[in-house]
């Protein structure tokens, strides 16, 4: 037997206000038609003013207990992934604590922008497969609109607030055909960092600072590295692309989800879309697809699953797991 951290549950929370590509350009200088052509954008949720990423992450947790039928206290690790956090510090994570009731539990946030979500993920699966927790609440949780550039029209269309949840649990499994993450890679390359950044910090400028981003550039990049990654981490699960169910993938750009999909010759069916409805959330972006896949009946227990996602940093990976 082995140890192994399994997807016991999952859950997502989005804000109420949902915005259309229409209403959006009543405000910024866009169109339905060109945000859709580019991106496949439709439409994205924004946070009203007493929703934060802690209040969004904690529903998508409470969202995953219920669907795991776990109890809060049951949970002794959070590692949340935010890049918009509520606060410079305490950590997110331990807002959510309070807020789900639990007294004492480890929990902390990572910093990976759209790919934090998978370090979150392969933090918590280490710290699990150590024996050191039983059970974990792994987060992706973003408030992006409050650090978007309004008027820079090609990048505010671009994103949207939101969070997911899973659930993981350390379960003594078969080795060759048993849930849980089967592997996880991981890469990070700070040289291109002005590729895709925010113009500010506490030890810098003092302010939270916008988003800046060169949309070409992230794309060439996204499409490569992307494609690469999840090869090595089916590699590293001695795996091939045709022995995947679903691709879970990063929702920032439908066009590099389209891609990705045929540099690994996967049909397009396989990937899971959400962009169009949520637009990019950043680290929220793969567990809010995973659950909406989860919910509405199309990834089931047994199937092979390939999250990946890249990020600002650049930083980017991808984890293999039977759900």
């Amino acid at each position: 037997m082995t140890l192994r951290s399994v997807i016991i549950g999952t859950g997502s929370a989005l804000p109420p206000r949902r915005v259309s590509n229409a209403e959006l350009a009543q405000e910024v200088d866009t169109s339905d038609e060109w945000i859709v052509e580019r991106t496949g954008i439709r439409f994205r949720h924004i946070a009203g003013p007493d929703e934060t990423t802690g209040t969004l992450a904690a529903e998508a947790a409470k969202a995953a207990l219920a669907n795991a039928g776990t109890a809060a206290a049951d949970i002794d690790l959070i590692v949340l992934a935010t890049a918009t956090p509520d606060q410079t510090f305490p950590a997110t994570a331990t807002k959510v604590q309070a807020l789900l009731g639990i007294p004492d539990c480890v929990a902390f946030d990572v910093a990976a922008v759209c790919s934090g979500f998978l370090y979150a993920v392969q933090v918590a699966d280490s710290m699990l497969r150590a024996g050191v927790h039983k059970r974990a609440l792994v987060i992706g949780a973003e408030t992006f609109s409050r650090i978007l550039d309004w008027e820079d029209r090609a990048t505010c269309v671009l994103f949207g607030d939101g969070a997911g949840a899973i659930v993981l649990e350390s379960q003594d499994t078969d080795s060759e055909s048993g849930r849980g993450i089967l592997a996880t890679k991981l890469h990070a390359d700070g040289r291109y960092n002005d590729m895709l950044y925010v113009d500010g910090g506490p030890s810098t400028t003092q302010t939270v600072g916008k988003l800046r981003m060169k949309g070409r550039e992230v794309f060439r990049h996204a499409v490569v590295n992307l494609a690469t990654v999840m090869s090595e981490s089916l590699a590293l699960a001695g795996l091939e692309p045709s022995d995947v169910d679903w691709v879970v993938p990063h929702q920032a750009n439908a066009r590099i989800l389209d891609a990705t999909a045929r540099k690994l010759d996967l049909p397009a069916e396989k990937v899971i879309v959400t962009v169009d409805q949520h637009a990019n959330t950043s680290a929220a972006s793969v567990p809010l697809a995973l659950d909406a896949a989860v919910r509405d009946g199309r990834i089931r227990q047994g199937d092979l699953l390939v999250l990946e996602a890249m990020g600002g940093g650049f930083t980017w990976g991808a984890a293999v797991v039977r759900f």
